[in-house]
């Protein structure tokens, strides 16, 4: 069975995860402990409980903002002129070996169960992305993402009405 967890270095194998994108593999071998600690981002892995300790995949939720100016027209007229607060989920990477299974589509979804949950306590707008090319910017448009105005790289999705 999957299961999202809270990244443990004690109990995950960070080091045999390999997503084929090495910027995303180094962060979750040598960076996502410390940033974590410091308080700059969360850091969800997905297991299999049958093998708890080898991460399918994982993503980072931290705190954003974003200019309203970058959204569309329509978002543009419900909302302040000033920066809209916002959830960004600053890494999504799935193993190498289970690609194209739909660990992605799962780990979206429990990153917006996530900002959901926290938009009850703290107002947010929007889950930003920014994506790591034109094939990644694909796959967050096949999820209902936005891209960004001026930086159509950095994509949004509205969490509410």
């Amino acid at each position: 069975m999957l299961e999202e967890q809270l990244l443990d270095p004690h109990r995950h194998d960070r080091q045999a995860f390999t997503s084929g994108v090495a910027e995303l593999d180094e962060y979750l071998h040598r960076f996502a402990i410390q940033q974590s600690k410091k308080g700059v981002t969360v850091v969800r892995v997905l297991i299999d409980t049958d093998k708890s300790e080898t991460v399918l995949g994982y993503y980072s939720l931290s705190a954003a903002q974003v200019d309203v100016l970058q959204l569309d027209a329509r978002a543009q007229q419900k909302l302040p002129r000033y920066p809209v607060p916002c959830f960004r989920m600053g890494r999504l990477a799935t193993d190498i070996s289970h690609q194209g299974k739909g660990i992605g589509r799962i780990l979206i979804g429990c990153a917006v169960e996530r900002c959901l949950e926290a938009r009850k306590h703290v107002a947010a707008y929007a889950l930003i992305v920014d994506a790591k090319g034109e094939k990644s910017k694909a796959f967050y448009e096949h999820y209902g993402f936005t891209p960004c105005r001026d930086t159509p790289l950095t994509l949004y999705l509205p969490l509410g009405k």
